[in-house]
């Protein structure tokens, strides 16, 4: 797949000493699923120290995250619906998926998934209707004063939802491709659109969408079908006004001293689908998509302006845990953003990393703090995929 792209004009270059978009900060945030509340801490550190988010995307998981960022919630708003919220209850199944041991293989083979997704899309619907947000046309963006408007697609909203479109075998990223759906972008639902962008394979049934205009079904699921982790939505040639930060979600183990916990509901389900022939191959192919797809070919670049977050052994499907392991994971988060900023220099990357020539071009000393910190986390992450 070919995806053609508008490059956003860079800013004027200014003085070190008079950026005037400093502290600004576009926001990419990875799938997970339920490990998606550790990027709420890392909200917390970016906010705490003074950042403020313009543009946000957002896979699965992570478009939940930014969807609400967008429509006015900070993190401590966000950590309140985190703690108010009984995960288990987002599970659904139809009344044929209650029936024991042969109710959920039954959902996947008559509905695509176990799950119905009707109560986090009433979630998101009550969630966004408190901040006065419907559409997309709710969440048109508005630069920062003194940053020319720009008649790009890719800047008109203030978040866009990645998807995955099955029918036609294609990338979505909304509310930009709506029109593909049949749909203007700002008549788009944007709790729809999260629904669509968190449809786990065989996990939550897909969103099927009838265009309006031609009659056709669309199939969508989950955005980290293709992409789960699209850093590069927002990338422009040239020197960028402010950087794009990218949370990332890291597979590890269990700490040591962590107490070990009976499987749950949701993962002996997966158990049980995966005993039937063909549903395990399914499962396994797209977990593994979802959480290698895009770290496969992580460039320098991408690394270093990467926040890693571990997620404590926590796994994407874990809608059983508890309070204090959702605290546990948003305190990750909160910590690996910190840590992440404390070595964060705008000016080295930009030296180190968007240079044609990083070397012949830098006006300043090389800052081995920078480069080492972006080793560090490179190291980091190659780790958590070989884990993974």
């Amino acid at each position: 797949m070919i995806l053609e792209t508008v490059e956003r004009p860079a800013a004027p270059a200014q003085p070190e000493a008079k950026r005037p978009f400093d502290k600004n900060v576009d926001l990419v945030f990875e799938g997970g699923g339920v490990k998606g509340i550790a990027m709420v801490g890392a909200l917390a550190a970016l906010e705490e120290q003074g950042y403020r988010h313009q543009n946000l995307a957002g896979t699965s998981a992570g478009s939940m995250v930014a969807t609400l960022l967008a429509a006015g919630y900070n993190a401590s708003e966000l950590r309140d619906l985190i703690a108010a919220q009984d995960f288990s209850a987002l599970l659904d199944p139809n009344w044929v998926g209650r029936i024991p041991l042969i109710g959920a293989p039954i959902n996947v083979v008559a509905d695509q998934g176990v799950y119905k997704g009707e109560i986090l899309l009433n979630n998101m619907r009550k969630w966004l209707a408190a901040k006065g947000v419907r559409t997309f046309g709710d969440l048109r963006y508005t630069p920062p004063e003194g940053y020319p408007e720009e008649d790009d697609d890719r800047y008109r909203y203030k978040v866009q939802v990645i998807a995955s479109d099955l029918t036609d075998r294609s990338f979505l990223v909304l509310p930009r491709d709506a029109h593909r759906l049949g749909i203007e972008p700002d008549d788009l639902e944007v709790a729809l659109a999260v629904r669509m962008s968190i449809s786990i394979p065989i996990f939550f049934e897909p969103v099927r969408f009838r265009n309006p205009k031609t009659g056709r079904t669309h199939i969508i699921v989950d955005g980290g079908v293709l992409s789960t982790y699209p850093i590069w939505l927002f990338d422009a040639d040239g020197i960028p006004a402010w950087p794009t930060f990218g949370l990332q979600l890291l597979d590890d183990d269990v700490p040591p001293t962590a107490p070990k916990r009976r499987p749950r509901v949701g993962s002996r389900i997966m158990s049980r689908l995966g005993r039937l022939e063909g549903v395990d191959f399914l499962a396994d192919l797209f977990f593994t998509m979802k959480d290698a797809h895009d770290r496969r070919y992580m460039e320098e670049h991408t690394i270093a302006r990467t926040i890693p977050i571990p997620t404590l052994g926590v796994s994407m499907t874990d809608f059983h845990l508890g309070y204090e392991r959702a605290m546990a994971l948003y305190e990750s988060g909160r910590k690996a953003a910190e840590e992440f900023l404390s070595t964060w220099d705008f000016d080295a990357y930009i030296a180190e990393c968007r240079m044609a020539s990083p070397r012949a071009n830098a006006t300043r000393p090389v800052d081995l703090r920078f480069t080492q910190a972006v080793q560090s986390r490179a190291r980091l992450i190659q780790e958590a995929r070989l884990a993974g």
